[in-house]
């Protein structure tokens, strides 16, 4: 990979821009995509940019076909991304599980907008997070980020990228119409600043009994690619560490589907991140992520003036869940407050970690609109009394 052709200063751009810019820099160089607003600008600036650094930028027919190109791209040995919104996330469902079961790296963007169904293409809307949680079927864990920034979105598409090679899985990066919209101050750092997670390669040369679904120390297997001379087996059907299909073994299903679950478990307290401000010592405490957090910002401030305290625990990373910090929190708060643009979702997440310890009060919002500060502020104040 070269670095040739890769930005690097300040810019102002949008959200959807800076998720694009942010993919390249971390050496993304394939986008299978269809568009659908608001997600089109992500497939606009990819298809711009990356034959500028040497990367190929496809339109498929429909939003299945762009994710199964996706896949096939990543077990080329490129790093491969597409972006799309509320329906045509939705379509991505059965390609993201197979992407998971065959332990295929790579980054699904979700520019989300109000719905369901078509809904509001236009407008902004949250109500896709516990479709990335549970959207596809069978058990599994998955990664996902929400930027609340066109800053934000930069750097954790680039997270992103690292995250998808380093634990062999797609990443969602969930954000949102107002956030993809909104344009800002973005810094992109120079590209040899930039930490680049490389592909795990197999240690040893071909026809020495490479498994492409042994797990090394951590859980994860090293991935050899289409073309290195490897023999490998990919299917979406239940496999041995040959990746050959054991459509018939309960011990074989345990065994997978285990490690598949264990080596994103086991690493959360790194893959998880949240951002605090003033939560110890609250009273209150203001549970957001994506566009919703900033929104949560003016009430919060006002919660104080008032001589409420009051902290905002901001989810970066969503899944993950952020369940030992809640629980924790859970046993010397009064209450979460979480605002969130669709009609109680995370909100489930926070309550079930709180156990009872600690009230939990939604704020919920049917999407086309940021919520009213006035309206957050008297959450605030209700769960403080």
């Amino acid at each position: 990979m070269t670095n040739e052709g890769v930005l690097k200063g300040s810019f102002f751009m949008d959200g959807d821009t800076a998720c694009a810019e942010g993919a390249i820099s971390a050496g993304c160089r394939f986008f299978g995509g269809y568009p659908i607003t608001p997600a089109t600008e992500v497939a606009e600036r990819a298809a711009k940019r990356l034959p500028q650094v040497g990367g190929v930028y496809i339109q498929m027919e429909d939003e299945i076909a762009s994710i199964a190109a996706v896949l096939g791209a990543s077990w080329s040995g490129k790093r491969s991304m597409t972006a799309t919104s509320g329906p045509g996330f939705s379509l991505m469902m059965e390609n993201l599980g197979l992407g998971i079961i065959t332990e295929t790296p790579c980054v699904i963007v979700n520019v989300q907008r109000a719905g369901p169904s078509t809904g509001m293409p236009t407008l902004v809307g949250q109500g896709d997070m516990m479709q990335a949680r549970w959207g596809s079927h069978g058990p599994y864990e998955i990664i996902a980020l929400a930027p609340s920034s066109p800053q934000e979105i930069f750097d954790l598409t680039l997270r992103a990228f690292n995250l998808a090679e380093q634990y062999r899985t797609p990443v969602l990066v969930m954000t949102d119409e107002s956030v993809g919209h909104m344009t800002e101050r973005v810094v992109i750092p120079d590209p040899d600043e930039v930490p680049i997670y490389p592909r795990r390669r197999p240690k040893s040369p071909p026809g020495n009994g490479y498994l492409p679904y042994a797990p090394a120390e951590d859980g994860v297997p090293d991935m050899a690619c289409a073309g290195d001379g490897y023999r490998i087996h990919i299917t979406g059907l239940t496999h041995d560490e040959r990746g050959y299909p054991d459509t018939v073994s309960v011990e074989t299903q345990h065994k997978m589907v285990s490690r598949l679950v264990s080596k994103i478990k086991d690493n959360s307290a790194d893959i998880i991140e949240v951002q605090e401000d003033l939560v110890d010592g609250a009273e209150v405490v203001v549970v957001a992520y994506g566009i919703s957090a900033r929104a949560a910002v003016r009430p919060i401030r006002m919660a104080r003036e008032a001589g409420v305290k009051v902290g905002l625990l901001k989810l970066v990373t969503v899944w993950p869940f952020a369940e030992e910090r809640i629980r924790a929190l859970a046993a010397d708060v009064k209450a979460f407050v979480v605002p969130e643009i669709n009609m109680g979702q995370i909100a489930l997440e926070v309550e079930r970690c709180a156990a009872g310890k600690a009230r939990t009060v939604t704020v919920t919002h049917a999407g086309g609109g940021l919520h009213d500060p006035d309206v957050v502020l008297e959450a605030i104040m209700g769960a403080a009394s």
